[in-house]
């Protein structure tokens, strides 16, 4: 992040925001090691459905899975609260990304990790939250790609990891076959 974008930035930012000066240092130390985000000021829409205009860290995290690269496009959005109060975490899937719901990912794409349950300034901060996304992300990937991303209907089907917890085998070699013997990986 350029000092003219650190400039705007802090110009822009709601003067609702408790901690201004922290808020902009994480965000620097942020950008200035994942390139692929940048801050945006949006309206969050909250359940109550009380809205504001807050900053949002949005584009993609970098992971690793199976030795490739995967780009996971997230939003964490910052409460006026930041530092003291932990961000809001979504993923943003892509219309032909489907959400693979897990304990850290549910149906409607919010990230969640004892991470961020946990949250106590100053230990927690941005940097190590996406650190942490990196690292869980990288063990169970929370998106996949659509089978059929011209079908509406399956860009919008959730799946979720638990169904792919065991395998079934055809029996073709017609020897006797035990249920009791099957495993569970």
């Amino acid at each position: 992040m350029t000092v003219t974008q650190v400039r705007d930035l802090r110009r822009r930012l709601p003067k609702t925001y408790d901690h201004k000066r922290k808020v902009l240092s994480d965000i620097s130390t942020v950008l200035s090691q994942h390139q692929c985000l940048e801050p945006v000021l949006e309206r969050f829409v909250f359940n109550d459905g009380t809205a504001k205009t807050l900053i949002n860290l949005t584009g993609t995290i970098k992971l690793f899975f199976n030795g490739k690269q995967y780009n996971i496009p997230v939003s964490l959005w910052l409460k006026e609260s930041y530092p003291r109060t932990a961000p809001m975490c979504y993923l943003k899937p892509t219309r032909e990304m489907v959400v693979v719901t897990s304990k850290h990912v549910n149906s409607n794409g919010e990230i969640l990790m004892p991470y961020l349950d946990e949250w106590r300034h100053p230990q927690c901060d941005l940097h190590g939250l996406i650190q942490v996304m990196m690292t869980v992300f990288s063990e169970i990937p929370p998106l996949r790609m659509c089978l059929n991303p011209g079908d509406s209907s399956s860009a919008h089907e959730i799946q979720s990891f638990e169904q792919f917890s065991h395998v079934t085998l055809d029996i073709e070699d017609d020897l006797p076959y035990s249920e009791h013997n099957e495993t569970i990986c």
